[in-house]
């Protein structure tokens, strides 16, 4: 999947400038795809260029004018040979999961604080696709929306980023709560102490030449 995909896939619900389009990022792409404005409109003028979208000037009083783009038909068929296209295995590269694997080597405090903190933005993405949820099914019930709302497909990559962040969160706070509880026991504190080695006493090991030979 190139950006170009992404941002056609979001320019489907309409006519949009590259501002309203990084704010359709922010609110409804984000969750399987990111990209700075400054790459959507560089990507907007590719995909001018290329023929699949076209822009027009709207003017505006008071305010600097601005450049709209829609999805031409060669747009769609690109993304139609995009669905159409095998699907490339998921590459995940996770600096915070390399340093919950190294932690027994290292100080935890500070993972368990990322831990946290990843939890709370996890947190604030699940509130934040929860309330696009809503908008996008508006006064329908959800299932009544999946069976005939007239856009299924954002309300469902949605509903993805919902478990993938609800996921991410439990899994940070359970993560967080084990290395804090094994940080606050010293090691082997919960292991029963190890017998002592027993001594054999005199009677039981060999009796030695000398004493064999001793009839006393």
């Amino acid at each position: 999947m190139a950006l170009r995909h992404a941002v056609l896939a979001a320019l489907l619900d309409g006519e949009h400038s590259g501002y309203q389009l990084a704010k359709i990022f922010d609110v409804g792409v984000a969750n399987f795809w990111y990209a700075a404005p400054q790459q959507l409109y560089a990507e907007l003028a590719r995909l001018e260029a290329d023929g699949l979208v076209s822009g027009r000037e709207v003017v505006q009083h008071g305010r600097p004018n601005k450049r709209v783009f829609t999805v031409t038909e060669a747009g769609i068929a690109e993304l139609a040979a995009f669905a159409a296209a095998p699907g490339k295995p998921l590459l995940i590269r996770y600096d915070l999961a390399v340093k919950v694997h190294a932690v027994d080597g290292l100080d935890p405090a500070p993972v368990i604080a990322q831990l946290l903190e990843r939890a709370e933005e996890a947190a604030a993405k699940l509130e934040l696709f929860e309330r696009t949820l809503r908008r996008l099914r508006g006064d329908l019930a959800e299932e009544e929306f999946l069976r005939r709302g007239e856009r299924v497909g954002p309300y469902l990559s949605c509903l993805g980023g919902c478990r993938l962040e609800r996921e991410m969160r439990d899994w940070c706070l359970a993560t967080a709560r084990v290395l804090t509880e094994r940080a606050a026991t010293p090691a082997g504190a919960d292991r029963p102490a190890d017998p002592a080695p027993s001594v054999p006493s005199v009677a039981d090991r060999p009796a030695t030449n000398s004493e064999r030979e001793d009839p006393r």
